[in-house]
């Protein structure tokens, strides 16, 4: 399949493939990065592999960059598409649009700009969310659901103001970063001490150094990235509105639910079976909140195993 150039244009540098750091061996000679215009937003994608394809998400505060550890062993069976959402990494970043609603449309946009009608979605974080608006509000577009570490709001009941401190510990910053402006004089120039704690904390197993230094490097080289960031918590309202619209019409479609053992645990496929028919929860032992690049193999065996159905018609027909 080719893509006009209009549509579709490689690209190098610093958060591309070329420009990541500690890639594993052989990386970029199987992935590519690209731009892609969709409705009015640019939008970089890092793609590869052959077969059914699969479309990851990415997490705050992270990039495409978050999946890499697991990307060479999907793209053995899957053709592979790491987005950087708007307002992320090297997308563009739009003043608005960042409700689930908005990022859903701009991910069914981008497949189909490559060329893809059906595919499976792996969204962790704040990519579960977008996961979650893409199966409900384009069901004719996905074929299978895999989420990992979030709940979905609108969907999962809020906790209280004065909640544990454990609850609070993990979920202060949902109000902190939907502050208008207020969070971004207070983190500019202190990225390193914000996001870094986020990282810290919500690890079971400490996140590489230059992982860290290489997302957070990236909100800090862009006072708009950092306004960004803090967008899809500020779009909360919306998406929370959108959200329990949505819990109207179950899920129907399978969906993989994958908790880290310390952190979330069971409670993403419990936020899952609010809104679909077909859940299976795993939970991963000694894991925090980013199994992608704590507990990669761990993910894979999970995740492979979920898609494999996929694999398998295709292989099947050929």
């Amino acid at each position: 399949m080719s893509l006009s150039s209009e549509k579709c244009a490689m690209i190098a540098g610093r958060g591309s493939v070329q420009g990541a750091p500690h890639l594993p061996d052989g990386f970029a000679d199987t992935f590519t990065s690209r731009y892609v215009d969709v409705g009015g937003v640019r939008l970089h994608a890092v793609t590869g592999g052959e077969g059914p394809p699969v479309l990851l998400l990415s997490g705050w505060p992270q990039t495409w960059y978050a999946w890499r550890l697991v990307m060479p062993a999907l793209a053995a069976d899957f053709h592979v598409v790491a987005v950087d959402a708007r307002g992320v990494g090297l997308s563009e970043r739009p003043a608005t649009g960042y409700d689930t609603a908005t990022l859903a449309r701009d991910m069914a946009g981008l497949m189909a700009s490559l060329g893809h009608e059906r595919f499976a979605v792996v969204g962790h974080d704040v990519g579960m969310w977008t996961g979650y608006a893409l199966a409900a509000d384009h069901p004719g577009r996905v074929e299978r659901l895999a989420v990992a570490e979030a709940v979905i709001p609108g969907l999962t009941p809020s906790p209280p103001l004065f909640g544990s401190e454990e609850g609070n510990n993990r979920l202060w910053h949902f109000a902190f970063n939907r502050l208008d402006g207020l969070n971004e004089q207070l983190v500019r120039g202190r990225e390193h001490l914000f996001f870094g704690h986020q990282f810290a904390t919500k690890a079971a197993r400490p996140l590489p150094d230059h992982a860290v230094r290489h997302y957070i490097d990236t909100l800090a080289a862009d006072p708009d990235a950092l306004r960004a960031s803090f967008a899809f918590y500020r779009a909360l309202d919306e998406t929370i509105a959108q959200n329990q619209r949505r819990a109207a019409r179950r899920l129907t479609l399978p969906v993989l639910a994958v908790g880290g053992g310390h952190n979330l645990g069971p409670a993403v496929g419990a936020t899952m079976e609010r809104a679909g028919d077909d859940v299976t929860t795993v939970v991963i032992p000694e894991c925090g909140h980013f199994p992608a690049e704590e507990t990669p193999e761990e993910l894979l065996i999970v995740v492979r195993s979920f898609l494999a159905p996929r694999r398998d018609r295709r292989s099947a027909a050929s």
